[in-house]
């Protein structure tokens, strides 16, 4: 072996070759950067890109290769160590920048993830079923991922979607006891939920795989943590706490449950210094200061993460377009991120104006490559092409299916091909436009490096959060704060509690009013403070009602102090904007005439409030849907089965109409619903029923002649989107309708000019009494097939029309729809509104509501139509429609 070599012994005759030299020229002609992508569905593709490409290039490059239209809403996610993004990693997540160099963003040749980066508030904005199944495919993963925190009873309900989706309808011989255990559905998945994802599988019946991903993301987007971009943060007193930015806005979250939340109308700007991360929120009228809110995060880096992640949520969903940074000569800190993709309302109105696209898709199985024990995993496919079918024999529906181009899809618990909103299931579908709320100029969100001035007194220190700290305090051990309230000459305390075990949540304080018990008493109570005990009694496994009678209840003891023993909130004195405002319904009514004219002004003030806040739908889908404690037994018999339009709507027993007559017994579904009026001595009686069946024609007719009415209304079609909604049950014109001993004749029918709806008179002959009754029947048919009308005009004027034929009637008035509780509500809200503000009494809308749901459940079915008659009863008082009448006016 030769150990050192003269320079001179390669003199002369010898050659020479730069191996080294030779390599590094060829990598210079290779221009070409490979990335590899991991998508949704588990499949991987590696793309080609130039080396010098920006991130948008491979986005597009993903994009086409999906043959994804509605793109704006993902993104693809890497970690800065190179292992895939898990939340145990969070910290290191990236998104990739659009406008960086790919090679840039690439770390120790890891891979790039495909997933949603912006969750839709409503599943029904994405106009493609492609699009609505990549989103089913990442909410499917957040939950396996525990990145998704539910219940057990919803994680079943949703798992059971993910089955029908998967393995189709329910078969008895192929899906044998056990059918499920091959398959991770949830985390900590057992045998006694396998067997209630089966109870709940059986009911899902007909529907197709769109279908069932569609309403698995109607149950999806109602859980607390459902599209938060979660940041770990600190609050002042050094406790754990989670940040979560969302379409609404910021969130804060403590040992997983929601806190408190700032929506993006009430912050006016955020900014970062080093590890600190600052939220300014809006002044109120009230105040002379301004409120700014500083959390500690971990790092420099996660303290921008998060001011970049809020100003990326805030454009995409608040804004109209992407702002436009306008050129600066002066030297500008801070940095220089702004969001330069599409917006949510610019995606929409695209999708609005484009056509649809009738395409076909394979749909893989991600439950089945996570089959435990049994089947081994399959080898990741490099193209979806190469997928492989499952081996259960194929239904229509299982893999390759059309786009919901034409039709809206099923109920989750509806039988019907062709749902509308007065159905079964009593499922949120609302169909609302998209609402943006763009700032105007004197009032829109500013960035840290908008403006570098302004900011350095930020800088100069960490803004922070005062503790929970009294002297006169009763603290124990574990942190608790014993507060003593006493309640105001009007007997209120002054603030709201939200939560409950019939929500799965604790009881919260959701807002405390300046000035009142609540806020002066000493300790004071904060929004956000969680109530473990009120006078010493256990309140965790109460209902949210009970919660609220126990306080009232205390307000009218000897005494009237209130004992309440909370956990204080993780952040002091934070304001949770979304709630509403406090005493939508007040304690008491008021007493003397003047006080009385301010409370009806006040209600509508409130009303509008909440409805541009959105507090009062949000106060609706918190409302149980049938009262507890009520039983429906009577509809579940086997000789009354069949008398359901809907198996899932059934009249309480409490109220339910009983038959003296009837043909085949004493059931009929329908309700007594008695709405009094306050102060005025009204009572406005109602029979809220189902639209006849062929088979109850006799019992409906039957009780007509019981209750002695004499006005039918009637808010649907017989048939709406080609299904029928209810039997034809009068005759013709000039026909009779001969019905055992009762005869109905048909005397007039006359179509109002808009054809908005129809007025018939009938003559109704009791053969064994001959008694002869008129019977007045109005019908409505001017609500859209699907949704609510855009406009009230026309049902304001058929509600007026209803109380003028209501003239001094005490016999009950029938109102049906279909199922009769949907529109049937809204009709029965509407005038009762009418009938408070006549008698110049306040009104509010969800007092209303519970009202009737205590009297027959689930009236006024989705958030969509209590929107609607919020904004009907609004209108009517503000254009002057229904004033109070000059006998209440004192």
């Amino acid at each position: 072996m030769i150990e050192s070599v003269s320079r001179r012994a390669f003199s002369g005759s010898s050659g020479t070759y730069n191996v080294r030299a030779s390599e590094l020229a060829r990598d210079r002609r290779l221009k070409t950067l490979s990335a590899t992508v991991v998508f949704l569905d588990d499949t991987q593709h590696c793309f080609q890109i130039e080396k010098r490409s920006k991130g948008h290039v491979l986005l597009d490059l993903v994009f086409q290769h999906l043959e994804l239209i509605e793109k704006d809403y993902f993104g693809l996610q890497y970690s800065e160590n190179g292992a895939a993004p898990t939340p145990s990693n969070s910290d290191l997540v990236r998104w990739l920048d659009p406008s960086k160099p790919v090679k840039k963003q690439i770390r120790n040749n890891g891979n790039f993830y495909f997933r949603v980066k912006f969750y839709v508030s409503d599943p029904s904005k994405l106009q493609e079923e492609y699009t609505r199944y990549h989103f089913f495919l990442q909410v499917r993963q957040d939950i396996l991922q525990g990145r998704l925190q539910l219940p057990p009873s919803t994680a079943c309900l949703l798992a059971s979607y993910i089955v029908q989706s998967e393995l189709g309808d329910y078969q008895p011989d192929e899906h044998l006891p056990g059918y499920l255990s091959g398959l991770q559905l949830i985390p900590g998945q057992t045998e006694e939920m396998e067997k209630k994802i089966t109870e709940l599988h059986k009911l899902h019946k007909r529907q197709s795989p769109a279908d069932a991903e569609f309403n698995f993301l109607e149950h999806a987007k109602r859980l607390d943590m459902y599209g938060v971009d979660l940041h770990r943060a600190r609050d002042s007193t050094n406790k754990d706490i989670q940040l979560g930015v969302t379409s609404l806005g910021l969130v804060v979250f403590h040992n997983g449950i929601r806190i408190n939340i700032f929506s993006w109308s009430k912050i006016v700007k955020i900014s970062f210094k080093r590890k600190q991360f600052f939220i300014q929120l809006r002044r109120e009228p009230s105040e002379d200061y301004d409120t700014l809110l500083g959390f500690n995060m971990t790092t420099y880096r996660s303290s921008k993460n998060l001011w970049k992640s809020c100003v990326e949520y805030h454009t995409f969903f608040r804004l109209h377009s992407p702002q436009t940074r306008t050129r600066r000569f002066h030297l500008s800190l801070g940095s220089k991120f702004t969001y330069s993709g599409r917006t949510e309302f610019q995606t929409i109105e695209e999708g609005r104006h484009r056509a649809r696209l009738e395409r076909h898709f394979i749909r893989s199985s991600p439950s089945k490559r996570l089959i435990r024990q049994t089947v081994p995993a399959p080898v990741i496919a490099e193209e979806k092409s190469k997928l492989i079918p499952s081996t259960r024999p194929s239904r229509s529906y299982d893999n390759k299916v059309t786009s919901l181009g034409a039709r809206e899809p099923r109920r989750a618990w509806g039988e019907a091909s062709h749902p509308s909103d007065d159905e079964g299931g009593f499922i949120d579908r609302t169909e609302e436009r998209p609402h943006f709320s763009p700032l105007s100029a004197s009032r829109t969100l500013s960035y840290v490096d908008d403006e570098p001035e302004t900011d350095r007194s930020v800088s100069t220190g960490v803004y922070e959060i005062p503790g929970y700290v009294d002297t006169q305090s009763q603290i124990s051990e574990e942190g608790l704060v014993v507060i003593r309230i006493t309640p105001d000459e009007q007997g209120r305390f002054g603030f709201n509690v939200k939560g409950g075990a019939n929500l799965n949540m604790p009881i919260v304080v959701s807002r405390v009013v300046p000035n009142t018990p609540a806020d002066r008493c000493c300790p004071k109570l904060n929004e956000g403070d969680q109530v473990l005990f009120i006078n010493g009694q256990n309140i965790s496994g109460m209902l949210h009602e009970q919660v609220v009678n126990l306080i009232r209840e205390t307000r009218d003891s000897a005494s009237g102090e209130l004992i309440l023993t909370v956990k204080p909130s993780a952040v002091y004195e934070a304001q949770d904007i979304e709630e509403p405002p406090y005493q939508y319904v007040p304690d008491r009514p008021h007493t003397n005439g003047i006080d009385q004219a301010d409370a009806l002004a006040e209600s509508m003030l409130l009303l509008a409030d909440g409805l541009a806040s959105g507090a009062l739908i949000a106060q609706f889908e918190q409302l149980y849907r049938k009262k507890p404690g009520l039983t429906t037994n009577e509809s579940r018999k086997q000789e009354n089965v069949n008398k359901n339009r809907y198996r899932d709507i059934s009249p309480y027993d409490a109220t339910r109409v009983i038959l003296q007559g009837g043909t085949t017994g004493d059931y009929i579904n329908a309700n007594y619903v008695n709405m009094e009026i306050p102060g005025s001595g009204i009572i406005n009686r109602y029979i809220a029923t189902q639209g006849p069946l062929p088979g109850t024609v006799a019992d409906f007719w039957q009780m007509v002649v019981e209750a002695q009415s004499t006005l039918i209304v009637m808010v649907t079609p017989v048939v709406e989107r080609g299904r029928i909604k209810c039997h034809k049950y009068w005759p013709a014109l000039t026909q009779t309708l001969e019905l055992s001993h009762l005869h109905i004749t048909c005397t007039r029918e006359e179509t109002e000019p808009t054809g908005s709806f129809i007025f018939r008179e009938f003559r109704l002959t009791n053969l064994e009494t001959e008694e002869e009754r008129h019977i007045s029947h109005m019908q409505y048919l001017a609500w859209p097939d699907h949704g609510v009308p855009e406009d009230p005009t026309q049902f304001l004027e058929f509600t007026m029309r209803v109380r003028k034929a209501r003239t001094g009637m005490v016999e009950p008035t029938i109102v049906h729809c279909s199922a009769g509780i949907g529109r049937t509500g809204v009709l029965i809200l509407m005038e009762t509104a009418m009938c408070l503000i006549e008698a110049n009494e306040p009104v509010y809308p969800l007092d209303i509501v519970r009202a009737m749901r205590d009297q027959r459940g689930m009236m006024i079915q989705t958030a969509a139509q209590y929107r609607f008659v919020c904004e009907s009863v609004h209108r009517a008082y503000s254009e002057g429609l229904v004033k109070p009448l000059e006998e209440f006016q004192r």
